[in-house]
């Protein structure tokens, strides 16, 4: 009769491979969960990153708009205004507050430039070969490093 604290040698073999397979098994089942986890984030980034770069050409269209508009007239049209106070409100959901920030800058330059005198366009011409006229330098640089963070 065997001593029951004793393992029979011919059954050591057999453990020691069945717990390599359970540990292979379970290495191969988180090395596959990890992979898949960091492929769902950087999709997700990815997506979140192209939606934003989209918002912020949608507000640069705009924004540049109105500001050439602003330089000639003295009148703007509110339905223009709206929409880039309706791009700047979208991207309270999704933008950094330097993004935000920015972007209510460009839109305060944009409503004191349709207060202003109208400008010609040699005036407009020497203002941008005296690069005194770039509004959106700011808020693009504002993107940019908003884009970076993600």
């Amino acid at each position: 009769m065997s001593d029951p604290g004793v393992i029979n040698p011919a059954v050591l073999p057999a453990l020691a491979a069945l717990a390599g397979s359970a540990t292979g098994g379970l290495t191969s089942l988180a090395s596959t969960w990890l992979t898949l986890r960091r492929q769902g984030r950087a999709t997700r980034l990815s997506r979140e990153r192209s939606r934003r770069q989209k918002l912020y050409k949608q507000f640069i269209d705009e924004a540049s708009k109105l500001y050439a508009d602003a330089l000639v007239h003295d009148q703007a049209e509110p339905s223009a205004l709206v929409s880039v106070y309706a791009l700047t409100s979208q991207m309270r959901v999704l933008s950094s507050p330097a993004v935000i920030e920015k972007a209510e800058a460009v839109i305060r330059m944009i409503v004191a430039t349709y207060s202003a005198p109208n400008k010609t366009f040699p005036e407009v011409r020497k203002l941008i070969d005296s690069h005194a006229i770039d509004p959106l330098r700011s808020f693009s640089e504002a993107c940019r490093a908003d884009l970076q963070t993600l």
